[in-house]
């Protein structure tokens, strides 16, 4: 959620932290600080608002530092204020925070009662706090920063820079944290994402939990040197090339980044295909032939969650495996049933989703095999699952996730015939091929669609309703349009119409109904009860089908031959360019809307 930059080397700190930052605004925040040692002294600049504000603040001085470290904010603790903006520092030392302390109130009332001054609400200037205090005991930066995280509850990321020193430090929990490396320019950074990195650092390495990160500049050399909380030397890290391209981080000739990512899905959906059948990804999933568990436990959070619930239909269908598709966050919270020749399935973009990882670690210490379908290689989920699956969808900046769940779906549905034993089928290959030309056709008529967006877009509220495999796609429209377009939507089983909702349905209520070949009678059915309530409908469904015409305000028609299993990802890349279109006309941020975190890191 929060982003986090930290620099240390030969030039002046302020570029590649501003532009680190400027990278990791898709991912939500309210306010942004930096930290820079200005004339021996700690000095800190923070804006509650955008970037660019800091921006402002900093040309009022141009400040020259060769360390510093950056952060943008997403509240937790504290209002959004200058105040309780990041960094947090004194005299001797400034952190900036991603995560929760869950203990912070007891400990700030311990410290208070010591006599120690807080100036802000936030539970990260309790680590500040707790830092200062043990360097005064224990004379060592690196052996306050053990005790005092040793000392503080739930799931964190910090770095720290000194007065005393150029060095930077960083120790994390189930957060995200890189370090890279630049050994030509001799510069050293620490971020919560290595797109912040992207450029500036050639290699990059994830230290594990509990693993304390210091990085040193020299007159000759640049460092990175890895200590467990007890200053021994750690070998519990992992190292990489930084192979994410600077294009992916631009949006090209689009308006926007979700606008872009829509439009990459076709050849994502034909490249993840190669990999998985012709190329290298076909050993991981033909190994699958054999090899079915017992029961799936799917869980996951928003749009993965939404990809969970399609990934379900695949299972029971083609391989009859039994299936629970579970929220995140409830998962982790009650008493589930679990059994050892069972599976824990994870879906995750970033593969940093703080209540997914919950519940993975919960599988895990059940004995549960643990598997992933994430996008994010060396991401926490990866790292700790015993068999990933990569989707393979590249950087993904729109916090309204899109490319994503596509390819989560797809990746389900490829596992699923990895088990079937029918990988190698001339028709799976055939139809994902199918679908490519299809959405790729859909996007070249987003004129039509805009056109739709334009006689809806002022309209009260949304219900969008679907029949069986089209029912998490109507949850998953409903959750794009009130994410982006900031409207009531809700998405219901079609079926569930009588039950409560249509109680809702007027002349300024809109149905936007899904239809597909399979139950196509009894949803039609749904239709006309909205439409004799006089409700607002646009569908989409099957091409020729004259009734459902008659019944509607506005169609969009689909072809739906030779996409016997995977029409549902076509029918929602409609809904995705409707919601673009309707968020585009009400003036919305669209790439990083109000409120919403691209990386829920927090629980």
């Amino acid at each position: 959620m929060c982003g986090i930059v930290g620099y240390t080397g030969p030039r002046n700190s302020v570029q590649p932290i501003i532009e680190g930052l400027s990278r990791l605004e898709y991912r939500g925040y309210d306010s942004a600080g930096i930290c820079l040692k200005l004339g021996g002294k700690l000095e800190i600049l923070k804006k509650e608002g955008k970037l660019d504000n800091l921006r402002g603040l900093l040309a009022q001085t141009n400040p020259t530092s060769q360390v510093g470290i950056g952060h943008t904010r997403w509240a937790t603790h504290g209002a959004v204020n200058n105040d309780n903006a990041h960094p947090h520092g004194n005299e001797e030392y400034a952190v900036v925070h991603n995560g929760i302390i869950e203990n912070a109130s007891v400990l700030k009332k311990e410290l208070q009662a010591e006599g120690w001054v807080f100036k802000s609400q936030t539970d990260s200037e309790v680590f500040l706090v707790l830092l200062t205090k043990f360097a005064k005991t224990e004379g060592s930066t690196l052996k306050a920063i053990a005790r005092a995280f040793n000392t503080i509850h739930g799931n964190s990321a910090f770095v720290i820079m000194e007065k005393a020193t150029d060095q930077l430090y960083c120790v994390k929990r189930s957060a995200p944290m890189v370090c890279g490396i630049n050994l030509t320019n001799r510069e050293v950074f620490f971020s919560s994402d290595p797109f912040a990195l992207v450029g500036f650092a050639p290699d990059i390495f994830f230290p594990q939990d509990s693993v304390i990160g210091r990085g040193t500049i020299t007159e000759t050399k640049a460092q990175i040197e890895f200590f467990e909380l007890d200053l021994t030397p750690s070998t519990r890290f992992r190292g990489q090339a930084n192979a994410i391209s600077i294009d992916a981080t631009t949006k090209g000739h689009y308006e926007h980044f979700m606008l872009k990512e829509i439009h990459e899905q076709p050849a994502l959906m034909e490249k993840l295909a190669a990999w998985a059948i012709k190329g290298q990804g076909q050993s991981v999933y033909n190994g699958l032939k054999g090899k079915e568990p017992s029961f799936f436990h799917i869980t996951a959070c928003g749009t993965a969650w939404h990809a969970g619930l399609v990934i379900k239909n695949f299972f029971e269908k083609f391989n009859r495996i039994r299936c629970n598709v579970e929220i995140a966050s409830e998962f982790r919270y009650r008493e589930p049933n679990l059994k050892k020749d069972e599976v824990g399935l994870f879906i995750s973009q970033s593969g940093e989703t703080a209540d997914t990882l919950a519940c993975q670690e919960l599988c895990h210490e059940k004995g549960l095999k643990t598997f992933s379908v994430v996008n994010t290689e060396g991401s926490t989920l990866f790292r700790q699952c015993d068999e990933n699956f990569l989707i393979h969808a590249g950087m993904e900046i729109g916090v309204a996730s899109t490319k994503a769940f596509t390819q989560q779906v797809l990746t389900g549905y490829l596992m699923s015939m990895g088990y079937a034993g029918k990988l190698m089928s001339v028709d799976v290959y055939q139809e994902i091929k199918v679908l490519s030309d299809r959405v790729a056709a859909i996007c070249e008529d987003a004129q039509t669609i805009k056109a739709i967006a334009e006689k809806l877009y002022q309209k009260k509220g949304f219900i969008f309703t679907g029949r069986g495999v089209y029912f998490p796609i109507a949850l998953e429209g409903a959750l794009k349009l009130k994410e982006i377009a900031y409207v009531h939507a809700e998405g219901y089983a079609a079926g569930e119409l009588k039950h409560g909702p249509i109680a809702l349905i007027d002349d300024n209520m809109v149905n936007i109904a899904l239809l597909g070949p399979e139950l196509f009678d009894k949803a039609l059915s749904n239709v006309e009860e909205v439409k004799a309530r006089r409700g607002l409908i646009f569908a989409i469904g099957p091409k020729g089908h004259s009734e459902l015409k008659a019944v509607s305000d506005m169609v969009y028609e689909l072809d739906f031959n030779g996409l016997p299993n995977l029409a549902t990802i076509m029918v929602n890349v409609v809904l995705q360019l409707l919601s673009y279109h309707i968020a585009l006309l009400k003036g919305t941020d669209i790439d990083k809307p109000r409120n919403l975190a691209k990386s829920v890191t927090v629980e």
